[in-house]
């Protein structure tokens, strides 16, 4: 990893979470213990929680200098026991490398329900749907996805499927989808402090008609929790052979509830 790339990493880490605006008082941490694997259950009605994500891609084989990091500001929101929304207040993106020199740009903002069906500890099988809506500059895109997620003891699995169709471009001309699935497993290790993996499966479908290649990603993730706040991250390595997409990619969530 070169030294370059953890400076990049760790200035827009910071900045990142910089942007928080702490709140003092009693608080409640509803934690995720994935990052890239969505959880079926869902934040008690009223309750107010804030995500800070940030992700870095970097070294691809068609261009080893290439760097992304992506930075979203997110509130999510109880509005039944079973009905969650998420408004992610800005998104924006950075990236560097020999193809591409974008500096820093504001992408999108988006709206997302997530609602719960079944209670992964109680029932059989814990289910969900999640709906997402994304507008930006030159960016349309819709998003679907099932998760299904299993508590056992100690562990949590879960798993998302997930489609997406997207608009990109001055008249929104490009047009494409995405296909994607994801699978986590989690051990809680103490109260405050559980850790297990994570596999990333996506597939692009460029203008509805030619499918690229697959990309696989495995990695391990850990989530620490406390009374106020939880933080949770996921390093990622690229298993399959597609020179166009990173070989690494790592995602840090920080919350916490007001």
């Amino acid at each position: 990893m070169r030294l370059n790339q953890c400076s990049s990493l760790s200035i827009c880490f910071l900045a990142g979470l910089t942007s928080l605006r702490v709140t003092t008082g009693a608080a409640r941490a509803d934690e995720r213990r994935f990052t890239f694997v969505y959880e079926a259950t869902t934040i008690p009605a009223g309750a107010l929680e804030y995500e800070q994500w940030v992700t870095w891609a970097t070294d691809k084989d068609s261009d080893p200098h290439f760097d992304r990091f992506d930075i979203r500001h997110e509130i999510e929101i109880g509005l039944t026991n079973r009905l969650q929304m998420g408004l992610y207040l800005s998104d924006w993106r950075l990236q560097r490398g020999d193809s591409v020199d974008d500096g820093a740009k504001w992408r999108n903002v988006a709206v997302e329900l997530k609602y719960n069906l079944t209670d992964p500890t109680a029932d059989a099988l814990g289910s969900a749907l999640y709906g997402e809506i994304k507008f930006g500059d030159e960016l349309f895109e819709l998003e679907g996805k099932i998760i299904l997620q299993k508590n056992i003891g100690q562990w949590v699995v879960a798993w998302n499927g997930t489609i997406e169709a997207e608009w990109e471009g001055e008249d929104f001309g490009e047009d494409n989808g995405k296909f994607e699935q994801s699978l986590g497993a989690s051990y809680q290790i103490m109260p405050s402090l559980t850790a297990g993996a994570e596999i990333l499966h996506e597939i692009e479908y460029r203008d509805w008609s030619d499918w690229s290649d697959y990309a696989v990603y495995v990695g391990p993730n850990v989530s620490y929790r406390t009374a106020d706040w939880w933080i949770t991250t996921t390093p990622l390595f690229q298993v399959s052979d597609v020179s166009s997409e990173p070989d690494f990619q790592v995602r840090v969530l920080f919350g916490f509830d007001f």
